[in-house]
């Protein structure tokens, strides 16, 4: 029998990142500069009757026994309603202009750049939308992004042969 994880042994991987962060640190060469801020977290969200779902975000992330420091990723949340995908990310610091969106199949690519702030974030859709009817809006640090899901086939319908 499995046995189950304590919930707050994600405490200790906090630590144990921190630990690695500040070593990493610690290592760099006189006259090395990394300019921050530096942020890591987890957003984690669960619907009822469903398995929590646990992101990562930030612009530091732990590879391979290393803290590697590169393009922020936004704190998204996605909203699946009955007619609609509602995408909503946080990226202080950029203009409406710097962003950039590409929708390809379920997929959506979010990239904004603007300074030393640099944002990229792939996000699966729950369902297949009609990117004719996409609307997005930038203000106040949110990105509010909101699809039409493209609607099944209801019923039956015949198809003549010519």
């Amino acid at each position: 029998m499995a046995r189950r994880r304590n919930p707050f042994d994600i405490f200790n991987d906090f630590e144990e990142m921190f630990e690695e962060m500040l070593r990493e640190f610690e290592r760099m060469g006189p006259g090395e500069h990394i300019s921050g801020p530096f942020f890591y977290g987890f957003s984690i969200n669960q619907r009822p009757g469903e398995e929590p779902e646990i992101r990562e975000f930030g612009n530091i992330r732990p590879e391979r026994g290393r803290i590697e420091i590169g393009e922020r990723k936004p704190l998204v949340d996605v909203f699946d309603t009955d007619k609609t995908v509602q995408i909503v990310a946080e990226m202080p610091g950029i203009e409406k202009e710097d962003v950039e969106l590409n929708v390809e199949g379920r997929e959506l690519e979010i990239k904004a750049s603007r300074g030393d702030r640099k944002y990229h974030e792939f996000v699966e859709l729950p369902a297949d939308v009609d990117i004719d009817t996409a609307r997005a809006s930038y203000k106040n640090g949110v990105l509010d992004i909101t699809l039409n899901k493209v609607e099944k086939n209801k019923g039956r319908k015949r198809i003549n042969v010519e």
